[in-house]
């Protein structure tokens, strides 16, 4: 390996487009394999409509901005969005008749967890069965949507169980790791954000990527598990929201109303060679998709 090749080694990762020019543009491309990339954000910021995104998109074929994979999704809190997923495939089926199939779900194999240790055993699972190459299209994505809600109750705060969790981090971001590095997988997980109070910049006082503060409705938020789980990603995308009052005049109406709109905004907190970058996004029923500025 000479330098001129490690310098060419970004750019040959295969990506996985969101669909959106503005918001690869950010991300230097889409989504990069062999790492993990995690999307962070507080609850209706569109972290999972971004992820049953690219598990549709994932089997558009590379010409197209896809893998030409399948995806697993594993579930950790709440019930499944299946109509939405529904929805998106046949919108996405629709405008990729000659490049997706009639049922894109056939190719979205969807499992729940409930606890950090029954994701390491499925995570032993889905290497066996991604060996075994069951699948009509080779698994190229694996999606955790939730990481945090994993571990948001079984664990204390006791500098014993700091530690477990610690080590269960390292346990399961390694397997993920070793399996999109043997496979080429995308592999795309989820956090929370927990309300930070405090007089530094960043965790700690450490800053971590490139803004030294994260905000979402107009809260100042750090993401949950820590600085232990943050050595364990490779990527960090945090999707903010903020409410915005608005005065809309009403036809035939006394006086003006007062509306709320939803700003949504995308933040590169940090990747590989990668500088920091930022957009505007609205979901639509198709997706999200990036506001030009």
């Amino acid at each position: 390996m000479t330098p001129q090749n490690l310098m060419l080694l970004p750019l040959s990762t295969p990506k996985l487009s969101i669909g959106c020019p503005i918001l690869d543009h950010c991300l230097g491309g889409g989504i990069a394999c062999n790492s993990i990339t995690e999307l962070v954000g507080e609850s209706g910021s569109g972290k999972t409509q971004l992820c049953l995104q690219l598990t549709v998109r994932a089997q558009l074929p590379p010409s197209h901005g896809g893998l030409g994979g399948s995806s697993i999704y594993i579930f950790t809190e709440f019930s499944f969005p299946f109509r939405r997923l529904q929805q998106l495939g046949n919108l996405y089926h629709a405008s990729y008749p000659n490049l997706l199939r009639l049922e894109p779900l056939e190719d979205i194999y969807v499992h729940g967890v409930h606890d950090a240790q029954e994701l390491i055993h499925v995570l032993g699972d889905i290497e066996a069965f991604i060996a075994i190459d069951h699948t009509r299209l080779p698994v190229k994505l694996i999606v955790i949507d939730s990481i945090a809600a994993l571990f948001r109750s079984q664990y204390q705060t006791t500098p014993a169980d700091l530690k477990r969790r610690s080590e269960m981090f390292f346990n399961i971001s390694g397997t993920l790791k070793g399996l999109a590095n043997k496979y080429g997988l995308a592999v795309v997980v989820t956090n929370q954000v927990v309300d930070f109070i405090g007089p530094h910049y960043g965790v700690n006082g450490v800053r971590l990527g490139n803004l030294e503060s994260l905000d979402t409705s107009g809260r100042r938020v750090s993401p949950a598990l820590g600085l232990a789980w943050a050595h364990c990603i490779n990527s960090r995308v945090f999707l903010a929201r903020h409410e915005q009052s608005i005065e809309v005049d009403i036809r035939n109406a006394p006086s003006t109303s007062i509306c709320s709109q939803t700003h949504r905004t995308f933040h590169l907190v940090f990747a590989p060679h990668l500088a920091y970058a930022s957009a505007e996004f609205v979901i639509k029923k198709e997706g999200i998709v990036g506001v030009s500025q």
